[in-house]
């Protein structure tokens, strides 16, 4: 009997060995895949968010600009002084220092880049406003080309040189504010490009007729100038653009109405390297978590990439030698070479890609577009107008090292335990204990915190009921621990919803009484004019599903630009910028939130057929913030500059932000205030005041 027990107790063993090692390394290696894909699928849908983010982010600046009056008589009195010039004509001197400047400076460059010789008639401008404007502001402009935004007025005494030493400089800042690669306005009849920043070679030519009629600015121009709808914006994607050196450029236009008319269009120059440091994560791989191999990148619907490879970046040599051997065509391989980047010219044609362009996320295991196995997560952007797919992917066979050597750690271990276990079998043979130390064991577990903890039933003895009472209690107490979590979760969301974040940590430390001085915040409030009239003919359900819809849509403009919604009284909404966590560009953030506010107002009536307006009030200054109430908390603000922010509201203009000195002393150089005088405020005497009208 001893025999026997000894002969099947080592079975066993090397029987449980065997098994636990093979379904602990596939286990394992299931679960390394899992995590892998988990972690590329969070990558890509981070890396998606913040493309996705930047585009809308341009696309509601862009709107904004579009509708301003500054974009609107800039456009107006640019098309009639072009016309003018244009009429005029340019002398033949002066075509010539064009065409020469053509040849000297800009035919080289794309020579070099398209790897033959470009022929100069097919780069000149059309008409004689494109000569004598490109002369004044390119070719005579005292400035080197990376800096010639910088001439306001050419001196040369024309109207288009008045005009643009008063629109050139507001036109520049707000280009550099948001971010624009280059900032243009298009005549939506002639196509012609009447103003730029920059003032590349594309500054005053006709995209209808001139050498750019084909480039996707061209298109987008197209597009915008028969779209008389201020929300539109038109987007068109990368295209090696010739005006900026043949570089990746995408193009964003939003219609410039006037009068019900289209007279312009305003195009945001986008470049690729923002897209491409998101998407790269400023080339910062191995802090990102790809590891040695790992990266994400974006394909357009031409399979053609839209960001960098991760090779590319980091060892040119062998990038191109990878290029080669899968197969990549010269032609390919010289284009990247000569325009200095992959993108527009690497395609990428596999699986990934093509179910990402196709519309479906998803993860797996497919060749890569170097040729070697590879664990990929893909899935499509959601960017209006553009069909872009982002993969993330890493090599199969650095994510599975891991696993290999865990493969060669069990066969050494397996061995070890087999000998364990022939030299213990004896021992064990006799150990009639070893459910009762299980228990003990799954004891200790859940007391050191392992709710999830159970023990084996090996018996139906008395030891095997208790494994069985153990399991069930321990059962029974993770799931009244995991209700617990749920509510105290849900008690955290509800507690977020009515007060700030940092203030509601205050609350849960204990803190009772809470209230903070703040030295400078900015506070608006804003009031819908015709409300009263216009809801006493309404339901009281649709009243409140108008103003829930409104007021909605302001609080994800305050999520935004990172403002702080107070409360709403009635029809009247109440935020603050600046507290409780402190920023230096309050009052700036407030006017964009009253800005957008004016425009959500104005969509939400028309989408409602209402005729409603709303008029907003903002002052700067020093505020006492704290928390009332037991049974219903309430965060408020008390202060002469909150009731002062009051007085500009109610004393204000529909459709216009009125603003106190503090807020114009700070924004005067930003926005275009127009001044009302001191006007009578209700117990604070006469208050200057200044106007923004939209």
């Amino acid at each position: 009997m001893a025999a026997k027990l000894f002969t099947t107790l080592v079975l066993l063993g090397a029987i449980a060995v065997l098994v636990t090692g093979v379904l602990g390394y596939f286990r394992a290696r299931d679960a390394l895949e899992k995590a892998v894909f988990d972690q590329l699928t969070s990558a890509r849908q981070t890396k998606a968010r913040q493309v996705e983010t930047y585009f809308r982010t341009i696309h509601a600046e862009l709107r904004l600009l579009a509708t301003s009056k500054m974009v609107v008589d800039a456009t107006r009195e640019f098309r009639i002084a072009v016309d003018q010039i244009d009429r005029a004509g340019a002398s033949p001197e002066l075509r010539q220092k064009v065409s020469n400047w053509y040849a000297e400076n800009f035919i080289p460059g794309m020579t070099r880049i398209l790897g033959k010789e470009a022929a100069l008639a097919d780069y000149l401008p059309v008409g004689g406003a494109p000569y004598y404007l490109q002369y004044h502001y390119i070719v005579a402009n005292p400035n080197p080309a990376e800096r010639r935004k910088l001439l306001d007025d050419a001196g040369d005494g024309s109207d288009y040189s008045r005009l643009h030493a008063v629109y050139h400089p507001l036109m520049r800042t707000a280009a550099a504010t948001v971010g624009f690669f280059d900032f243009m306005v298009a005549d939506a009849k002639s196509g012609r490009l009447i103003y730029t920043v920059e003032k590349e070679v594309d500054f005053t030519t006709s995209l209808q007729v001139g050498p750019y009629r084909g480039s996707n600015v061209a298109a987008a121009v197209a597009r915008c100038a028969l779209t008389p709808d201020r929300s539109a914006v038109c987007l068109e994607d990368f295209a090696s653009y010739s005006p900026s050196g043949g570089a990746p450029i995408a193009f964003m236009g939003a219609p410039v109405i006037d009068e019900g008319a289209v007279i312009g269009v305003l195009i945001a120059q986008l470049s690729n390297e923002e897209i491409d440091n998101v998407v790269t994560g400023g080339r910062r791989w191995q802090q990102e978590g790809f590891g040695g191999t790992g990266e994400a990148y974006l394909v357009g619907p031409d399979y053609l990439v839209r960001s960098g490879p991760r090779a590319y970046y980091e060892n040119r040599d062998n990038y191109f030698a990878e290029l080669k051997s899968v197969g990549a065509s010269d032609d390919e391989i010289s284009a990247i070479g000569r325009y200095g980047t992959p993108v527009l010219h690497q395609r990428i044609d596999t699986k990934a890609t093509r179910a990402a362009l196709a519309g479906v996320e998803g993860t797996g295991e497919i060749i890569g577009y170097r040729g070697v196995p590879t664990l990929a997560s893909w899935g499509p952007l959601a960017i209006p107008g553009v069909k872009w797919a982002l993969v993330a992917k890493i090599d199969s066979a650095e994510a599975f090292a891991p696993i290999d050597r865990l493969r060669r750690d069990l066969l050494l271990v397996g061995g070890l335990a087999l000998l364990v276990i022939a030299a213990t079998a004896a021992w064990l043979s006799r150990a009639l204990l070893g459910p009762l130390r299980e228990l003990t064991a799954g004891v200790k577990r859940f007391a050191a915190g392992d709710y999830g903890t159970s023990v084996p039933v090996r018996t139906r003895d008395e030891i095997g009921q208790l494994c069985l009472a153990f399991n069930g209690m321990v059962e029974d107490l993770s799931q009244k621990n995991l209700m617990i979590e749920n509510k105290n979760r849900e008690n955290e969301e509800l507690l977020l919803n009515v007060l700030p974040a940092p203030i509601a940590n205050r609350l849960r430390g204990g803190e009772e009484a809470i209230a903070d001085g703040f030295a400078e915040v900015t506070v608006a409030f804003a009031d819908l004019v015709g409300f009263t009239a216009l809801t006493s003919e309404m339901p009281p359900h649709e009243v409140v599903t108008f103003l829930n819809g409104l007021f909605t849509r302001f609080d994800i403009a305050a999520n935004d630009l990172g403002i702080e919604k107070i409360k709403t009284v009635g029809d009247a909404y109440m935020a603050v910028c600046g507290l409780p966590e402190p920023v230096a560009n309050h009052a700036e953030r407030m006017v964009r939130m009253a800005i957008r506010m004016v425009h959500i107002t104005r969509e939400h009536a028309m989408e409602h057929d209402v005729s409603m307006k709303l008029r907003v009030g903002i002052n700067s200054g020093p505020v006492v913030a704290g928390v009332i109430g037991k049974s219903k908390y309430i965060y408020d603000l008390w202060g002469d500059t909150v009731n002062l922010a009051s007085r500009m509201e109610s004393g204000g203009i529909p459709d216009s932000i009125q603003v106190t000195r503090p807020v114009y002393d700070q924004l005067k150089g930003q926005f275009v205030f127009e001044t009302r005088g001191a006007i009578e405020v209700k117990g604070k005497g006469k208050v200057e005041a200044w106007l923004l009208r939209l």
